[in-house]
């Protein structure tokens, strides 16, 4: 009778983990970097590309953490480093409409989850944490009512901002079962994928199941150098039309800062882009939302992984 009995509370704590629904992912809402120099970081991100720094954390004075703005529901996280050679990159961000939820979600389809309920943070937004099979960190957020976010929405978007939207954050992938994290238990969708040699995948993008911002797979090995992980690790801002934001760009006082030269190329995806770098070397690609033919981008059919 014991045994019936333990059977059964189990086969019931299986059906409630299994009816756990996953909550809506609705965009990207930031990555996150570690800098060096977080005041020639500020002139980059404020005078030369234009944004905004609304609020910081900065227990007893001492600033851990700030915040550029994008748009209301989008940013760029700045962390002083707390130690030479740490690497830049910290996470990138998904927001939902229950972060809870989602970490029960987590839970119920066995993959790395915390163990502590999702709680508001120092800005007074709703998070938790998860971890990708290939270690890449993920800060699940859901914006608050009073939240720091939702308190500047509306404000400090000046015109002087180079874009109005981060399309996408890029990070390595090295194995498949990072694929079927994203795709088969996030909901994400892929639509495009691009090959460099024709024989392998190197991108894959892939929707937002709930929004139409996306992530962008680089796929391969983890980067082995630093300056490497700088263009593997990097966020794309969508522009209506590259040419002009170049020009505006070349027409800023702060140009003569910027010691790179701004190129304008075609992506495999057929969109003109131009790669710009931080002052840690962390890649901010300027991408057209549209391809120069007006055709949808080409998209390969080689396979995402080395066939054994």
């Amino acid at each position: 009778m014991r045994s019936v009995l333990l059977l059964a509370v189990g086969t019931a704590m299986v059906l409630q983990a299994q009816e756990v629904q996953r909550p809506r992912i609705l965009g990207i809402p930031h990555i996150a970097f570690r800098v060096h120099d977080i005041t020639a970081s500020r002139h980059f991100y404020k005078d030369f590309l234009g944004f905004s720094e609304p609020f910081s954390i900065q227990p007893d004075g001492k600033l851990s953490m700030t915040f550029i703005k994008i748009n209301d529901h989008q940013y760029i996280e700045l962390a002083p480093e707390t130690k030479p050679g740490e690497a830049s990159f910290i996470h990138l961000a998904v927001q939902t409409d229950n972060a809870e939820q989602f970490r029960l979600y987590l839970k119920s389809k066995g993959v790395k989850a915390s163990d502590k309920p999702a709680a508001k943070g120092r800005i007074r937004n709703t998070s938790t944490s998860a971890t990708d099979p290939d270690g890449n960190v993920i800060d699940v957020t859901q914006y608050e009512p009073d939240g720091e976010s939702m308190k500047f929405a509306g404000k400090e978007m000046p015109d002087t901002r180079i874009s109005r939207r981060m399309l996408h954050v890029g990070f390595y992938v090295s194995k498949p079962e990072t694929l079927a994290y994203y795709r088969d238990i996030l909901g994400f969708r892929e639509f495009w994928r691009g090959s460099v040699d024709g024989k392998t995948a190197s991108y894959s993008n892939l929707y937002a199941p709930e929004g139409d911002e996306y992530v962008e797979f680089m796929l391969g090995t983890e980067p082995p150098t630093k300056q490497r992980a700088g263009s593997v690790f990097h966020l794309a801002l969508e522009v209506p039309d590259i040419e002009a934001a170049v020009a505006k760009l070349n027409a800023n006082p702060s140009r003569k800062d910027y010691k790179r030269p701004l190129e304008i190329k075609t992506g495999l995806n057929h969109k003109r882009q131009c790669n710009l770098y931080d002052p840690d070397g962390n890649r901010v690609e300027l991408m057209e939302d549209h391809t120069v033919d007006g055709m949808p981008s080409p998209m390969s059919t080689v396979p995402l992984f080395p066939v054994p």
